[in-house]
C-alpha cells in the first residue's frame, strides 16, 4: 500500500461532505424559492380578489409590481447558485491540490 493512504481516506470523506452540502444548498435554494412562489402567489390571489371593484389601472400596476418582485427573486436565485457553485468549485480545487501535493507518493 501507499505510504500515505491516508490521504485517500481524506479526500473521499472531502468528495462526500462537498456532495452532501452541495445536495443540502440545492434543496434549501429550491425551498426558499418555492415558498416565496407561493407567498407571491397568495397576495395576487388576495389582491386580486380584492380588487374586483377597484380599477383596472390597479390591477395592471399589481401584476407589474409582482412580476418585478418576481424577476427580483429569480436574480437573487441565480446569484446564489452561481456563488454555491463558485465556492464547490474553490473547494474541489484546493482539495485537488492538496491531493497532488501531500499524497504523491
Amino acid at each position: 500500500m501507499c505510504c500515505c493512504c491516508w490521504c485517500y481516506f481524506v479526500v473521499v470523506a472531502v468528495v462526500v461532505v462537498v456532495l452532501v452540502l452541495v445536495v443540502v444548498i440545492v434543496v434549501v435554494v429550491a425551498a426558499v424559492v418555492v415558498v416565496v412562489g407561493v407567498v407571491v402567489l397568495v397576495r395576487v390571489a388576495v389582491i386580486v380578489v380584492a380588487s374586483v371593484v377597484v380599477i383596472v389601472v390597479v390591477v395592471i400596476a399589481v401584476v407589474v409590481v409582482v412580476v418585478i418582485v418576481l424577476v427580483v427573486v429569480a436574480f437573487v436565485v441565480v446569484v446564489i447558485v452561481v456563488v454555491v457553485v463558485v465556492v464547490i468549485i474553490a473547494v474541489v480545487a484546493v482539495v485537488f491540490v492538496v491531493v497532488v501535493f501531500f499524497c504523491s507518493c
